[in-house]
């Protein structure tokens, strides 16, 4: 490349013309600049709507080919959640001393340690392993027999009986029959001459007329009754306490509360509004518990509360009304006071040489959370027996999926009460018509 000076002239009103003189390079050999450069001209290539599509009609084939022969060599499990880490540190890591609610002073008179801590019992709900594979969840739930007992010789008075709870916020939505369905699995599976369903609202339900046809074929067995929770939290660290004013748009924080007061205050059994009983839970009763989120063992939410047992005034949870006032308010939509709460508790628990409540496995109430090979089929979804569905369960009454849920004791449906249950789909045909037939119901 050679060099060469160019001279512009400048004119300028009322002066001489001065010169700008500037430096440029000229080229030597004119042909070089239309050369482009082959890496230059393969991208421009390749930006191109043209080729881009070519490029994408190569690249998506290749990609679907590689993770097809992956899935062949590999097992995918992918589980994506971000947690505080400040969070973590102060409201599941730290742990807090016990406030005494075990200590002998401090236990209510209803409430016998040594029978509900160390007492014998008949069956074991704590299998040792995470029944993650194939069947085992449901077998180990098998494992566990039903209370072979004779009718009761009188008829027991209702506050004597095994009481179970669960809640219906007014405000959210009416009581429907799609509601009605969890009682009926509660009359249909349950001992009612030995137990009370109590259904907890937070207005007056007492003018249903669904609600009024089922106070009225078992009088002794159902009542409803309206949350107070001042009453509910008397001689408990809540009493009187701003927290019991808590709730949410989800139902979820003044729910996982009206669980804890309730047991508490009559003890017995919490079953979640969206769930249907499939079997006669009282083999269990002689533990208390929580049951698991699901099978994957989640870190930091290994454990919830939509079914749940403790004994009236139960020094567990006193302790979980001292985790509750000495925490930070529960934030709105979160389970705060419930996975959260249960595991605090736990971890308080074992550090102060308490035994812990229970842990039921995830099959017992919750058999739809877990991997696609295990796990019950889509409650609301047509029935996949199309090969998915590799545990070998049969379609009718005797198959293998019936076997199944002869053995779990509840179905979590996790509030999807805009979903129908399909005409003709597993839930009606092995549990919506057995629960009509059980309680004579079949015309209705």
């Amino acid at each position: 490349m050679s060099n060469y000076e160019e001279e512009i002239p400048l004119h300028v009103s009322g002066s001489s013309s001065p010169t700008l003189r500037y430096r440029r390079d000229r080229p030597s050999s004119p042909t070089l600049l239309s050369l482009p450069r082959r890496s230059d001209f393969t991208t421009r290539q390749l930006l191109r709507p043209r080729g881009i599509l070519a490029l994408i009609k190569v690249a998506v084939p290749v990609a679907l080919f590689v993770i097809i022969v992956g899935l062949l060599y590999w097992e995918p499990h992918i589980e994506i959640a971000f947690y505080n880490r400040s969070w973590v540190k102060q409201e599941v890591l730290a742990l807090a001393p016990l406030a005494g609610c075990f200590s002998p002073r401090a236990v209510s008179p209803s409430y016998n340690v040594t029978d509900a801590l160390y007492g014998p019992k008949h069956t074991e709900v704590h299998a040792g392993t995470s029944l993650q594979f194939g069947m085992d969840c449901y077998d180990f739930a098998g494992t566990i027999l039903p209370l072979d007992r004779p009718a009761p010789a009188r008829t027991i008075p209702a506050d004597q009986r095994v009481q179970y709870h669960t809640y219906w916020r007014t405000d959210l939505a009416a009581f429907g029959e799609r509601q009605e369905w969890m009682l009926k699995s509660f009359f249909a599976t349950q001992d009612t001459d030995r137990s009370r369903l109590v259904l907890w609202s937070n207005g007056d339900l007492s003018q249903n007329t669904i609600l009024q046809k089922w106070l009225g074929r078992y009088p002794e067995a159902f009542v409803l009754k309206v949350v107070d929770y001042e009453e509910l939290a008397r001689g408990t660290e809540l009493q009187g306490s701003e927290l019991l004013r808590m709730t949410d748009a989800k139902a979820w924080i003044d729910g996982d509360l009206v669980r804890l007061l309730v047991i508490w205050a009559y003890g017995g059994v919490w079953i979640d509004m969206d769930s249907l009983l499939t079997r006669d839970l009282a083999p269990l009763l002689e533990h208390e518990f929580v049951t698991q989120w699901d099978c994957y063992d989640k870190k930091y939410v290994p454990m919830n509360g939509a079914l749940m047992h403790f004994r009236k005034h139960s020094p567990y949870l006193c302790e979980a009304f001292h985790v509750m006032t000495h925490s930070p308010p529960p934030r709105k939509g979160t389970t705060d006071w419930g996975a959260t709460l249960y595991l605090k508790l736990r971890r308080r628990l074992i550090a102060g040489g308490i035994p812990p409540f229970k842990v039921l496995p995830f099959c017992f109430s919750d058999a739809r959370s877990c991997r696609l090979d295990n796990r019950l089929p889509d409650p609301f979804a047509s029935d996949p027996f199309d090969g998915r569905w590799t545990m070998g369960y049969g379609r009718e009454t005797g198959g293998g999926l019936d076997n199944a849920l002869k053995k779990v004791f509840s179905i979590h449906l996790h509030n999807q009460w805009e979903k129908p249950f399909p005409k003709g789909g597993w839930v009606e045909r092995l549990l919506l018509r057995r629960f009509e037939k059980q309680i004579g119901e079949e015309d209705s």
